[in-house]
């Protein structure tokens, strides 16, 4: 029996990211990254040109060192999201440190300096707070933290449930719990597809609406591999466009110079569960979700010293879920089974309602009328149509609603044998089962980052998420990156990215059905690999047999992204332009009835126009009868309606263009 199973399973899923940052003295608007910046004073409060600034990765220890403008001003930009120490020093002056200064994403952090006079080996530690306030620009926004995003409780561990900590941020759309939870929001009343998904500065967007998958963006990582992310909603930078929503920028967590990990089991058990109020037991739900990370310096005994150059991160979760999907549908009844299908007197005194012909004749429902006999009537109540056809038309009863064995189609036998018996008694609702839905999931994540040199540091990052289940499965992820800095003033960023995702709803047993239609005397459907088996059967009451709509179905998103952007700083005025151009592809395969759909549903089996669908199998069983109606219209038996589809992809290309200057 080919019931109305699915097998959903993201075939692939792909994000490729290049970037080529070509920068020294960053600017203020970095996609993925923060920036330091501030202004070094003596005692007078004038500002002291030339003053050597060294920021320090408090993780890696790697460090970057600039010198003060005519202004007195510094600037460090891109910097990556860490904890850094902040030194000046110049000729005459003690050196001055500040540290535990902490960059969050796309956050600019005023690190000021006053030196006192001194030798430069003598050093004075500030210890004041960062300002937090932000006065170098509008944008409106909220950054999320690890601490936070590991701690705060999340609905299938997905991240972007916390975008909902911002300020006119609310649920886009009713969620599903584990795994089925996509984290759809709104913000300030806008629609969830136009928010910006960014992944390490890299374009994340599903970009034309994806029926399958579900979700606006392509590669979720588990929430133990963000290093944070923010969410801005209004007034953000011209670079990131794009977004009539809001712009949620996440990044990737990197390895510093002390090996960290950690591991984690999240448990959720029915037996753990309380009854729900209507329901007289638990329902079975079940859901695991462990994993562990690690990170640290890339070190290979008396080959490698990675210390303060070259570091790694890697995760791995797993999520194993059993959710019990109870069926309450209705199937033959043992009496109608045992009688070879030709006995239904069990219809009639199951159902309390009737039906009445033009000719007054009353029938209860359930009873199943000869198709053959179909005969018009025509008097003053039911005249002639304009065309001189009858308008009006009864049929005859089966006595004892028993149909003649000689007049039964054996294949439609052979359809109504592939439901299985009932488990209870009665004709509706006489089949109960409580199959457990299987979802085992697993992800992973792997960063490097190199430091070449105090001018060039690269990253590069693989995530993957498989997860064949009832809905959308594997994801994966690459991106790498490499910054130069050329002068402290002049500043050219490229960046090139592709991403990719595949959804597929497919069945795992279409191989071995390719030639199942030609047995139930089913001629003309379309068979292949993906797509065997039986059409779609509506039977009267009775479950939906063969395959279900839109199975199969494919869809496939790629962009190519490449931008540029060229900042030039010139004393305290920094100015910026750039350009970006995306090439758009969404591949879709989704026939409604890609092996067509047959309905019988009682249009023949009924009193004409009085359709009764508990009739539905007889209209099945009995073979296409076409009445003698003379001068009438024709009333064949058969299917009520058919549906088919052409089995043709369909693919939207377009080209995003995008320029800005501020």
């Amino acid at each position: 029996m080919e019931q109305a199973r699915r097998f959903v399973r993201l075939s692939e899923a792909l994000t490729l990211a290049v970037m080529f940052l070509l920068l020294a003295r960053p600017t203020f608007a970095q996609v993925d990254t923060g920036a330091i910046l501030g202004t070094v004073k003596d005692p007078s409060g004038a500002v002291v040109p030339g003053a050597k600034v060294t920021l320090t990765n408090e993780g890696t220890s790697f460090s970057i060192s600039t010198t003060t403008g005519p202004d007195g001003g510094y600037t460090f930009t891109p910097v990556k999201i860490a904890t850094y120490t902040v030194d000046a020093e110049f000729q005459g002056f003690q050196k001055a440190s500040h540290p535990h200064v902490t960059v969050d994403v796309q956050q600019q952090v005023v690190v000021d300096f006053t030196l006192q006079p001194g030798q430069v080996t003598q050093t004075v530690e500030v210890t004041g707070e960062v300002p937090l306030l932000q006065t170098q620009n509008a944008s409106v926004g909220q950054v999320v933290g690890s601490r936070e995003v590991n701690d705060l409780p999340l609905n299938g561990r997905n991240f972007t449930f916390l975008a909902q900590l911002t300020a006119g941020v609310t649920f886009g759309q009713e969620e599903g719990r584990g795994l089925n939870a996509s984290g759809s929001f709104t913000a300030n009343g806008t629609r969830p597809a136009q928010n910006n998904y960014l992944l390490d500065g890299i374009d994340n967007n599903i970009d034309l609406v994806d029926f399958l998958n579900g979700t606006a963006y392509v590669v979720l990582p588990p929430v133990d591999a963000i290093q944070e992310f923010k969410v801005q909603t209004s007034d953000y930078s011209a670079e990131l466009g794009r977004a009539g929503g809001a712009v949620l920028n996440a990044a990737i967590k990197s390895g510093t110079n002390q090996i960290h990990g950690s591991a984690w089991e999240f448990l959720r058990n029915d037996k753990l569960d309380a009854r729900d109020f209507f329901e007289g037991t638990r329902g079975e739900y079940r859901q695991n979700q462990f994993g562990a990370s690690v990170g640290g310096p890339i070190t290979i005994p008396h080959v490698y010293n990675g210390r303060n150059k070259t570091f790694f991160f890697g995760d791995y979760q797993g999520t194993r879920i059993r959710q019990a999907s109870p069926w309450v549908v209705t199937v033959p009844t043992a009496a109608e089974r045992g009688s070879g299908f030709t006995n239904f007197s069990d219809l009639i005194p199951a159902q309390t309602c009737s039906h009445t012909d033009v000719l007054g004749r009353t029938a209860p429902c359930g009873t199943i009328f000869d198709p053959a006999t179909t005969r018009p009537v025509i008097d003053s109540s039911c005249p002639l149509d304009s065309n001189g056809k009858p308008t009006c038309f009864v049929r005859e009863a089966f006595a004892g609603n028993i149909l003649p064995a000689d007049r039964l189609d054996p294949n439609a036998i052979k359809v109504l044998n592939l439901f299985p018996a009932p488990t209870s008694a009665g004709i509706f609702n006489n089949f109960q089962s409580d199959p457990v839905t299987k979802n085992n999931a697993n992800s992973f994540d792997v960063r490097i980052d190199h430091n070449f040199s105090e001018k060039d540091q690269m990253f590069a990052r693989f995530s993957y998420l498989d997860n064949p289940q009832l809905k959308p499965g594997p994801f994966t992820g690459v991106a790498d990156g490499e910054t130069h800095s050329f002068s402290p003033s002049l500043i050219n960023e490229a960046r090139l990215g592709l991403n990719r995702i595949g959804t597929g709803r497919l069945q795992p047993f279409g191989n071995d059905l390719s030639d199942l239609p030609a047995q139930y005397g089913i001629q003309g459907i379309p068979q292949d690999a993906l797509n065997g088996g039986l059409p779609a059967f509506g039977i009267g009451n009775y479950a939906q047999l063969g395959s279900n709509a839109f199975l199969v179905s494919q869809e496939f998103n790629s962009t190519v992204q490449f931008t540029e952007n060229l900042t030039k700083i010139y004393h305290a005025h920094t100015f910026k332009g750039g350009f970006e151009f995306q090439h758009i592809k969404f591949s879709t395969l989704q026939p409604p009835w890609s092996r067509g759909e047959f309905d019988f549903r009682g249009q023949y089996t009924s009193i004409p126009n009085n359709q009764d669908q508990s009739t539905g199998p007889a209209m099945l069983l009995l073979l296409p009868q076409k009445a003698t109606v003379p001068d009438g219209v024709d009333n064949l038996g058969g299917s009520n309606a058919v549906f088919a589809s052409n089995i043709a992809n369909t693919d939207d290309r377009r080209n995003y263009y995008g320029t800005y200057f501020q």
